[in-house]
């Protein structure tokens, strides 16, 4: 499979927070994120939308595969895109990560595909909690840091096996400290429960660590389905300011 473009959507946080970006190929998807820090409702959204807009604007292009992600600001980014598709008489065909994505898709009248019948993507589209200076993501909120830890401090989600859940808690604290919690539901008892039958645990880390390592090791780990962080996948991340502007970090060549 080719790799596609990566593009982030995310919005900042007051002054020294900053914001991620992230995209994923082989399980069929790309992301970029944002988050709501502490901004008020009507401009953290103003906010997700200007940095949704201005991707969406700037790479997407006649005759291409989307990868679709998940979250609060990719439903102004297929918004934007429903609207060039109508005005520009655009050929798009979109690929979900999720249910989510896939409703959104079909809600906006947008060709929806999968990886079986388009598995090359031109460019995915995801929203993710942090970024760092090297553009690695961790999946969920909205901060720019130079490492990753910095402002999210919600931990880095892994998607598991239900009954493997607890030798991965117990492994991943032996191998790199930090604490693991399995995520339960907000408005229901019992864990969260993802579209593929699996729990999901935030594991809070202690330090800084060489990410591109310990992504490996923790999917190594047997009952390990997927991490929420994102390694050298991104290539470029938008942040939604403030103060209405959107800022731009790409990658840069090693």
């Amino acid at each position: 499979m080719r790799l596609p473009g990566r593009l982030a959507l995310l919005r900042s946080t007051p002054l020294a927070a900053r914001p991620p970006g992230r995209v994923r190929t082989g399980r069929a998807a790309a992301r970029r994120g944002f988050s709501r820090g502490r901004l008020g409702g009507t401009m953290a959204e103003e906010a997700k939308k200007r940095a949704a807009f201005a991707a969406v604007d700037k790479h997407v292009q006649n005759n291409q595969v989307l990868g679709i992600g998940s979250g609060s600001t990719i439903v102004h980014a297929v918004q934007r895109l429903a609207e060039r598709v109508k005005e520009e008489n655009l050929t798009i065909v979109c690929i979900p990560t999720s249910f989510q994505a896939r409703q959104l898709i079909l809600q906006n009248g947008l060709t929806l595909s999968d990886l079986d019948r388009n598995p090359e993507l031109d460019v995915a589209i995801d929203g993710a909690d942090e970024v760092d200076c090297d553009l690695n993501l961790i999946k969920g909120g909205g901060k720019k840091s130079d490492s990753l830890g910095e402002q999210w401090k919600k931990g880095i989600p892994i998607e598991v096996i239900p009954m493997a859940y607890v030798p991965v808690t117990k492994a991943l604290t032996k191998k790199f400290g930090g604490v693991v919690e399995l995520r339960m539901a907000v408005n229901k008892a019992g864990p969260v429960v993802t579209d593929n039958g699996n729990f999901i645990l935030d594991w809070k880390f202690d330090k800084v660590h060489e990410w591109r390592e310990v992504n490996s090791a923790i999917k190594m780990i047997p009952g390990v389905v997927e991490t929420g962080l994102f390694i050298d996948m991104a290539e470029v991340v938008y942040f939604g300011m403030e103060d209405g502007s959107v800022s731009v970090r790409e990658k840069q060549p090693c």
